[in-house]
């Protein structure tokens, strides 16, 4: 319940904010107050913003009743910098719009592009962008900029600061400066007189004072985000110039980025990586001080280029060498082994090999534990690599239940860097951390540790309280170092800047501070916190809720593929509220845990597409969907319970039932107006209170599976398994004469020379996943047992291989089916199978295609594309596109989930399209919906090739 100014403020922005975007109830503003972090508080309100002028006035109406407020953007921040207890304020996942100029040297992004989807529309070009943090398939590039984010790669020299060109800025008063626009600069001089003026004057004063000055040039010669980037008072003397290079690791704490222009580099596509294993951390540290020295244009001495030297230790090996695909060697090493991952990178292959060349020499004089050896081979490097990226997964996935997951990040000199690692492995054993896991970026001294501590147990965290304190004191006094090389301050340092800095640079940091924010609203406690215990509060609650989320380690890798990310919640949010649930239970506040739970089901339980993107997302593997097809299952009644069984052994009938129904409603549909059928359905589906699904101009009539098979007695056989939809449905606008699925079907395998087999007693027969997704688990099952034994009749026990038109009932088999029996995908046959024996001629239209949540998780989606440009010479397959949001039979009762999962889609069909195809009868209804184009499955584009 809102009250005082809170309240007045709820009021203020519902003048120009939709209430839709205002979330003041518990569920939401839970859901939306959680980030990467080890830290937790919860919005009294959060608003989403989706332009300027609306964060703009948000800020004001903050400023007039004096409240705290957050700006966040994909909330993959590790440090707790974009949590509130207060207002926050969300960018909308839409405010993404992108543009280059002629070249592509320049690019400007709206704060929510993904920063994948800005090298993605860099490609072109032959160029990406500078920074490239762990997290760059999901993060954001406000929250990118606003944390100088880097990664292996970019360094010092490619981050945000380096590259920044312009930068449009929103001030605390509404302000907006656009630093590439002279009119823009000229009026925010004559408006904010005074804030130029100090800003001009502080940096005079800091490099008056020559020690000062000194002491921010060396502290940023290596990664360094703790604090304010003093760096922009000493790199610049234009006042806009430092204004802008001074939000770059801001925070979020002096003002809003609502657009960054960055000048882009060269995307080099030679390269050569080699796992080099040394006897020991100080030989592999020792190894990057001379590679550093002779071949890294880093120290701007050389033109030779090394890109990347990952250091792992032996924990970090050893973590990760029974996972699938390891090297056998890793488990052979030597107790002290420590590996530099070497990957270099050239814009021609003459230069790459002179590279490679200069490193070997560099290092000659160091006895390797192994043979070094540098490797072109994409496959062969692509393992190295799969090493170093598994490191946090592994550990991720392997900790003890109900610990966190917790990621420092610190930097060294480089003439410090043996020394510093090697005490900080000291400092983590003599405070317990016995296991803690140290690898990174040791081209610019940055290292990571890992640790797994529980955070519920108060020595716990008193032991993680004293073991941060011992590396401030070793990285920050003694090393002279970064507390924070490229994760940002946040909460977690905030404590120790002035620890790092000393007091004369932390006095510059709060007058920065001031002067962007004298009311000290924005983003407070971040940076400056005057707390010296600050960073040992506010801990998440991680209960030990349900194996299949335990591991979540709430980073948000998931968010950006989640087809209601937009309409209610993501995969990430549904975990966080589980969990809160779970909190509630275990405080034994049983009223308060049945008032959630009934909030969670929209948004969390009927909202969720349970495709499983989310899955190959997640850096450790867990499936969302698997969540709430169980909470489906805990929801289900005996009553539904009993029908879901009458259903299942009556499945012929009912199918029989459900093609009469759809014939009926598809002639009154095809004669009512198509305004008037979509609200005359959703009238009658609101009047039923939900339980009647909605119909529209994309449903298809009915269709009775019709076995046109002419050739028999051909040595090549195959079994061919229509699915229950395409026995039921017909296809979604279908034009005059056209043959259904199943008739284009068996005419291919036949014109491959193969006489096609029918399972007998095929009416009843489904795959189980219409009963399972709904949570009917034993109903599912049954119906997968009862295909898998005609099957298995049909192909003679596999002896011929069996095709299925759809390729979500293809993967249900194989998660279900018990005897080893393996029924083929659509594409998977198609690729394997059939493109060998038919005589394809490439068409010259302009096609478009869809990859359905089956074919991506199956690891189809190379053979999808490969079957695409062999048919067509003007292949289209969007890259916004993921899950259509159909997800069988959400689309009728929840159209707006395929409304939001499909946003994108119209946008990329090219002008004159006017063939598209899919491999599922329900994506193919969504994106017909959706699209305005009929869509049909891959097989019709077989045939279209083959005539």
């Amino acid at each position: 319940m809102l009250t005082g100014s809170y309240l007045e403020f709820h009021k203020e922005v519902q003048k120009f904010i939709p209430k839709e975007r205002i979330f003041t109830d518990p569920f939401y503003t839970y859901a939306y107050g959680t980030d990467a972090s080890l830290y937790r508080l919860i919005p009294k309100i959060v608003v989403q913003a989706t332009k300027s002028e609306e964060v703009a006035k948000i800020m004001k109406a903050c400023s007039m009743f004096s409240l705290p407020y957050v700006f966040r953007a994909a909330g993959t921040s590790l440090c707790g910098q974009c949590i509130t207890d207060s207002v926050l304020i969300t960018t909308s996942r839409d405010w993404n719009k992108m543009s280059t100029n002629d070249d592509g040297s320049l690019i400007t992004m709206e704060p929510a592009v993904i920063a994948t989807k800005a090298n993605a529309f860099l490609a072109p070009f032959g160029r990406i962008i500078g920074p490239d943090a762990a997290s760059i398939n999901s993060a954001m590039i406000g929250g990118t900029v606003a944390n100088n984010a880097s990664g292996m790669s970019c360094g010092t020299l490619e981050n945000s600061y380096t590259t920044l060109q312009y930068m449009k800025i929103i001030f605390e008063d509404g302000t907006e400066l656009d630093t590439g626009s002279p009119e823009s600069i000229e009026s925010f001089k004559k408006s904010h007189k005074g804030m130029i003026e100090k800003i001009s004057a502080l940096a005079k004063k800091v490099n008056d004072n020559k020690a000062l000055r000194e002491k921010i040039i060396r502290k940023f010669k290596i990664k360094n985000t703790c604090g304010y980037g003093l760096n922009s008072l000493v790199d610049f003397d234009d006042p806009i110039e430092i204004i802008q290079h001074l939000l770059v690791g801001s925070e979020g704490t002096l003002g809003f980025i609502k657009e960054v222009t960055f000048r882009t580099i060269v995307d080099k596509k030679h390269k050569a990586s080699a796992l080099m294993i040394f006897k020991s951390m100080k030989d592999a540290l020792d190894a990057v001080g001379l590679m550093r020295t002779r071949c890294n244009s880093r120290t701007k001495e050389c033109d030779s280029e090394l890109d990347e030297a990952e250091l792992m230790d032996r924990e970090a090996l050893r973590c990760v060498e029974d996972n699938e695909g390891m090297p056998a060697f890793l488990k052979t090493l030597s107790e002290g082994a420590t590996a530099l991952l070497v990957q270099i990178k050239e814009k021609d292959e003459e230069t790459l090999d002179k590279n490679i060349e200069i490193v070997m020499e560099a290092i000659k004089g160091i006895e390797p534990e192994l043979p070094i050896q540098f490797t072109k081979d994409p496959a062969e490097y692509g393992k190295f690599w799969h090493i170093r990226k598994g490191i946090f997964t592994t550990v991720g996935s392997n900790r003890p239940k109900g610990t966190a997951c917790i990621i420092e990040d610190v930097a060294y000199p480089m003439h410090t860097l043996t020394d510093g690692i090697l005490e900080l492995q000291e400092i983590l054993k003599n405070n317990g951390y016995m296991n803690a896991v140290i690898y990174g970026h040791v081209l610019d001294g940055n290292v990571h540790f890992i640790l797994t501590p529980d955070m519920s147990d108060p020595a716990e965290v008193e032991r993680f309280g004293n073991m941060l304190q011992d590396v401030a004191d070793s990285v920050a006094t003694k090393f002279h170092g970064s507390l924070k090389a490229e994760h940002g301050t946040g909460r977690n340092m905030a404590p120790f800047v002035e620890l790092e800095w000393g007091t004369d640079a932390y006095e510059v940091m709060k007058e920065i501070k001031d002067i962007f924010d004298p009311k000290g609203i924005i983003n407070p406690d971040v940076i400056i916190n005057k707390d010296p215990k600050g960073h040992l509060k506010n801990f998440k609650a991680l209960p030990i809720t349900n194996d299949l989320i335990d591991k979540c380690i709430e980073c948000g890798f998931c968010e950006p593929f989640c087809p209601s990310n937009t309409l209610t919640t993501t995969p990430r949010q549904r975990i966080t509220t589980t969990r809160y649930a779970q909190t509630l239970k275990n405080r034994n506040d049983m009223e308060g845990y049945e008032a959630f739970k009934k909030l969670m089901i929209y948004p969390n339980v009927e909202t969720c597409a349970t495709c499983s993107l989310c899955s190959l997302a997640c850096p450790v593997g867990i499936d969302t969907g698997a969540l709430i097809k169980q909470r489906r299952t805990e929801l289900l009644t005996p009553a539904y319970r009993r029908n879901a069984t009458f259903i299942a052994n009556n499945y012929a009938g009912v199918l029989g039932g459900g093609r009469a129904v759809l014939s009926v409603v598809k002639v009154a549909t095809d004669i009512i107006p198509h305004s008037l059928v979509n609200a005359m359905s959703a009238g009658v589906s609101k009047l039923s209170g939900g339980k009647l699904p909605r119909w529209s101009a994309s449903l298809p009539g009915g269709h009775a599976f019709k076995d046109t098979r002419k050739q028999f007695g051909r040595e090549d056989k195959v079994v061919y398994f229509s699915s229950c939809l395409n026995r039921t449905m017909g296809n979604p606008k279908p034009s005059k004469g056209e043959k259904e699925v199943d008739e284009i079907i068996i005419g291919l395998l036949e014109k491959a020379g193969y006489e096609v087999i029918i399972p007998q007693n095929l009416k009843p027969l489904c795959c189980g996943m219409a009963f399972s997704s709904k949570g009917y688990v034993e109903q599912g099952l049954q119906k997968s047992r009862e295909l898998e034994a005609e099957l298995n009749k049909a192909s003679e026990n596999g002896k011929y291989p069996i095709v299925c038109d759809m390729s979500s009932c293809t993967k249900t088999t194989r998660t279900y089916f018990e005897t080893g029996l393996t029924m083929y995908d659509p594409v998977e046959f198609i690729h394997d199978f059939l493109l060998e024996k038919l005589p394809i001629k490439q068409i010259d239209e302009p096609i478009l295609v869809h990859a359905i949540c089956s074919t991506r998780k199956a690891g189809l989606f190379s053979k999808l594309e490969n079957i695409a440009k062999i048919c067509s010479s003007k292949v289209t397959i969007p890259e916004d596109v993921g899950c259509c949001g159909w997800a069988g039979d959400r689309g009728w009762n929840y159209p707006e989930l395929n409304k939001a999962a499909l946003r994108h889609l119209k946008p990329y069909i090219p002008a004159g399209t006017k063939l598209a195809f899919s491999t599922g009868k329900p994506c193919e209804i969504g994106l017909t919906e959706a699209s305005e184009l009929p869509y049909r499955n891959l097989f019709y584009l077989v045939d279209r090739c083959v005539g």
